[in-house]
């Protein structure tokens, strides 16, 4: 696939590790998702505890309690919700929290689902507060009131609904309220995939691609996915490419690498900007401590853009730590750059931010 003509050379390396889906993302990842439980790779604790609520479900013959999934983007949770709906027989309809503006725009959804149907809400933390407030009751009632008419002269009107399952799905937890998280009869909490997990699902998604791939070809493609099936699955499909136009269409350890370092995705999945951030805290202000506004200029970034995009992997990487006084490359993120680390006492000043 060639670059779009909308992204420049530095934002398509960055699209490749990024976690977040992009309309290109959704389109390749329908014929690749699983389709049951038993076929899902990886979060074995979240998808017994899963199997376990629906098979409960089943057996007293009523929908089962809603279902919260919170983890970072890209670990699974929009496919275990269709999974839940695949599995229980039902359909689903999906949206998602920033397009629930009203409280009207959610009961129009609420009251035209069918009986015992699944309803996914992306991002769910993002949901305007009236709507959220209209969700209480619907989730605990099967209830909604629709207000009509304005003022003194209002009328609160009880509709019912069908009985229903809500899958919300969310990025970050501890932004949702305490009301709205209660009512979720399960929490689930996705987990980063370890690289067997990852290798294994390249491989999965290779066969169903139809590329051939070995299984050194697969592990060098896991280890540089950031623990993130996304982008593993978004990584091969531009190893797919190398390898059917480069070589001879097979994805060995070698062209897997090649490929990779073609795109500037490093040994440890880290892009350009993850470099261009590691190198302006060890070069320009030798290790840091340093605001993140500094180093956002240094590299030409918005703030935003370091902290949400690379920041995470960088500090679970043990690349950068976090201190009261600003940012500061760790002996690790040296060492990546090739470089030599200053002594102990200049690499982190005291405590955690």
């Amino acid at each position: 696939m060639e670059r779009p003509d909308d992204y420049s050379a530095e934002e398509w390396t960055a699209a490749l590790t990024a976690a977040e889906a992009t309309e290109l993302d959704r389109l390749a990842e329908e014929g690749i998702r699983p389709g049951k439980l038993d076929d899902v790779i990886g979060q074995s604790r979240v998808r017994e505890q899963i199997s376990l609520l629906l098979e409960g479900a089943r057996r007293r013959g009523a929908s089962p309690d809603h279902l919260l999934l919170s983890g970072p983007p890209g670990l699974g949770k929009t496919t275990l919700a269709m999974i839940v709906a695949a599995e229980l027989g039902v359909g689903m309809r999906q949206t998602s929290g920033p397009a629930i503006e009203r409280s009207g725009d959610l009961a129009a959804i609420l009251t035209s689902l069918g009986p015992n149907e699944v309803l996914f809400i992306d991002e769910i933390h993002r949901i305007a507060r009236p709507a959220e407030e209209l969700l209480y009751t619907a989730m605990e009632d099967f209830r909604v009131d629709v207000i009509v008419g304005k003022g003194p002269g209002a009328t609160a009107i009880p509709l019912e609904l069908e009985p229903f399952t809500l899958v919300g799905a969310t990025t970050r937890a501890g932004l949702l309220t305490g009301p709205l998280r209660d009512r979720f009869g399960f929490l689930g909490q996705l987990e980063f995939y370890n690289d067997a997990e990852l290798e294994a699902i390249v491989t999965r998604s290779a066969g169903i691609l139809d590329v051939a791939i070995d299984p050194k070809g697969a592990a060098e493609i896991a280890g540089r996915s950031r623990g993130t099936p996304r982008i593993a699955n978004r990584l091969l499909r531009r190893v797919r490419d190398f390898a059917q136009v480069r070589a001879d269409g097979v994805i060995t350890a070698k062209v897997a690498s090649d490929a990779l370092a073609l795109y500037d995705v490093d040994e440890l999945g880290l892009d350009r900007l993850d470099r261009a951030v590691l190198r302006a805290l060890c070069g320009t202000f030798n290790g840091g401590p340093v605001g993140l506004t500094t180093i956002a200029v240094a590299v030409g970034e918005q703030p935003d853009t370091v902290e949400e995009v690379c920041e995470p992997f960088l500090v679970r990487a043990g690349l950068l730590a976090r201190t009261p006084r600003g940012r500061v490359a760790t002996a690790a993120a040296w060492h990546h750059l090739g470089l030599n680390p200053p002594s102990a006492e200049g690499l982190f000043g005291s405590g955690d931010a």
